[in-house]
């Protein structure tokens, strides 16, 4: 009696990532562009990128060393959703590097975030009017000797004491799609990043008006200046630095005089409620002039002078913090007299002490401290041939009490801020900006994406700085994928006004009309595909789809074919 075989895969939603990467044109773009060593044999290097990032999305791991397994174990349907020639040899360390390699060189990659970008924004029509600029730091367990990118700078991932490189990022609002990665050395200032990402996003988006939006690391007159040489609008927070910190206390002073009417901003309401205050504020103007190219430009910026309830509640709540940690370490410095309780008899190591707290909590204008010498005397009595006498001990005593006039200076100026702008009001209302600026979390859960769950940058296990680079890049088309899967799904159900349910174990029945792609690629788990050998004949066996998983596959334009089709016939008879 013959033998039955079978062998199952495990399918998931590799159709689903691979046809999204395929209506994006990610393998036909990059194997336009990069021309792969000429003896390079084997599946091309845009479906090899193709392949491994549904390996990194699927798995959530980037690691070089566990694909080439990973492609063993899903090889039929692999091989059905991208090449037919397509071997577990194809991913071989050595052949995963060289596509690193290739992605590190800066002008090939340039080449396809414009033409990925350009393709994706007419595929898609995805609005185009602003872009979103911040940037991230990577710590690495590396050493920086000999290096360029892996250098020691400010952390943003508050681990000053490891080598990192940063990454630079330009997205399209409101989605928080990439359109512009840049690998720079981590000790590069913030501020020397805007005008390169500005101009790699111009050559993206090729046309003009659009709005660029960043922090106060965007502030600078010379990025402000390049924007606007360049026909398009910024939007930015100012510094409390230099002469900033003394415009802000002169405008809000102003506000807070009844100078100024206030205007209020609310945010509505998906679910009916009554619309929330999140901010008030004015707007006021001014005349700015710089050199760009050698050339004066002048033109009239917008001032925004912004209250935030939400910033200033965060602040007060900080300095309270602050304050009674502060406190309870002066305190502590001079206890009571008692056995084991250290005391100070000299004054110039306690006010070093007291002003290294001060300075710690940052309430050095805050707190009033005194000193008080303390004199003590005891009486010895005589033993022996030592004689009575009167011993002197002399201790210092801390007293502190609140500046209560700096600290209500402190709170007047919570949750103020300033925001410059060079649109006409027509192009950006105060209301709107304050809508905009607030659109910061989409790029910052990029970050978190990039760096946590589910790419997970870190930690990164190579040592080549044309791999880290490559890497880099390959993480962000992985990070394209899932903002724009996300984006595609929540402007579908907006449009129908219509929720999606069943993504939740633990409550099946609720609904959400901002799912993400983590839950949506989660909802295809345990799809499996059997492979049945029998005697003179193969059968293929896919399990199927749920209506969740066909609802997902509809909101997304796919067809449900991208998984029927796996067992659609069955295989050639076995020799």
């Amino acid at each position: 009696m013959a033998e039955i075989e079978i062998r199952s895969e495990r399918v998931d939603d590799l159709p689903l990532l691979i046809k999204q990467q395929e209506k994006m044109s990610i393998a036909e773009i990059i194997d336009e562009i990069i021309t792969p060593h000429w003896r390079r044999q084997g599946l091309s290097v845009g479906q090899s990128i193709v392949a491994w990032l549904t390996f990194i999305l699927s798995e959530g791991d980037h690691r070089l060393s566990y694909v080439e397994p990973w492609v063993e174990r899903e090889l039929e349907t692999l091989k059905q959703l991208l090449n037919p020639q397509l071997t577990a040899q194809d991913f071989t360390d050595d052949r995963l590097g060289d596509i690193l390699r290739y992605l590190s060189d800066d002008s090939d990659w340039q080449a396809i975030e414009r033409e990925l970008g350009q393709r994706t924004i007419r595929v898609y029509q995805l609005p185009a009017e602003c872009v979103r600029l911040d940037s991230t730091t990577v710590s690495l367990y590396h050493d920086s000797d000999g290096t360029e990118l892996i250098r020691h700078g400010h952390s943003k991932d508050h681990r000053p004491d490891l080598a990192q490189l940063k990454i630079m990022l330009a997205t399209l609002d409101p989605l928080g799609t990439p359109l512009v990665t840049q690998i720079v050395p981590g000790n590069m200032a913030d501020d020397r990043l805007y005008i390169p990402a500005i101009n790699e996003a111009r050559a993206v988006l090729e046309q003009r008006g659009l709005l660029y939006i960043g922090d106060s690391k965007m502030e600078a007159l010379e990025t402000r200046a390049h924007i606007v040489a360049g026909g398009d609008y910024y939007l930015t927070s100012l510094s409390k630095k230099g002469t900033q910190g003394e415009l802000l206390a002169e405008l809000v002073q102003a506000a807070l005089d009844g100078k100024q009417k206030l205007v209020a901003v609310y945010r509505q309401s998906d679910t009916g409620q009554e619309p929330k205050l999140i901010a008030q504020g004015y707007e006021t103007t001014r005349v700015q002039t710089a050199l760009v190219a050698d050339e004066l430009i002048e033109w009239t910026e917008g001032v925004l002078v912004i209250y935030s309830p939400a910033l200033a509640q965060s602040a007060y709540r900080g300095l309270e913090s602050r304050l009674q940690r502060a406190e309870e370490k002066l305190r502590a410095l001079t206890p009571s007299p008692g056995r084991g309780k250290r005391q100070y008899s000299e004054l110039a190591p306690l006010q070093a002490k007291a002003e290294a707290i001060l300075q710690q909590h940052r309430v050095a204008d805050l707190l009033q401290l005194t000193y008080e010498r303390q004199v003590s005397y005891r009486q010895i009595r005589k033993y022996k041939n030592r004689p009575a006498r009167t011993e002197e001990k002399i201790r210092y005593q801390l007293h502190l009490c609140r500046n209560e006039a700096a600290i209500a200076a402190q709170y007047k100026m919570m949750g103020w801020r300033l925001f410059v702008l060079n649109a006409p009001v027509e192009r950006l209302s105060l209301d709107q900006a304050v809508h905009a600026y607030r659109g910061s979390p989409n790029i910052e859960r990029d970050f978190s994406r990039l760096k946590g769950r589910p790419l997970g940058l870190r930690p990164i296990y190579l040592h080549r700085e044309d791999h880290l680079k490559g890497l880099a890049r390959l993480l962000s088309l992985a990070l394209r994928i899932l903002t724009l899967t996300e984006f595609v799904v929540r402007r579908s159900l907006g449009a129908k006004n219509e929720g999606l349910a069943g993504l939740y174990p633990g409550n099946p029945k609720q609904q959400t009309r901002r799912p993400t792609t983590e839950r949506l690629l989660a909802a295809f788990k345990n799809i499996t595909l059997s492979l049945v050998q029998l005697p003179g004949q193969n059968i293929i066996h896919i399990t199927p789809l749920t209506p969740l998983q066909c609802r997902i596959l509809e909101l997304l334009d796919l067809p449900i074919s991208i998984y029927t089709d796996l067992a659609a016939n069955t295989l050639p008879n076995p020799p």
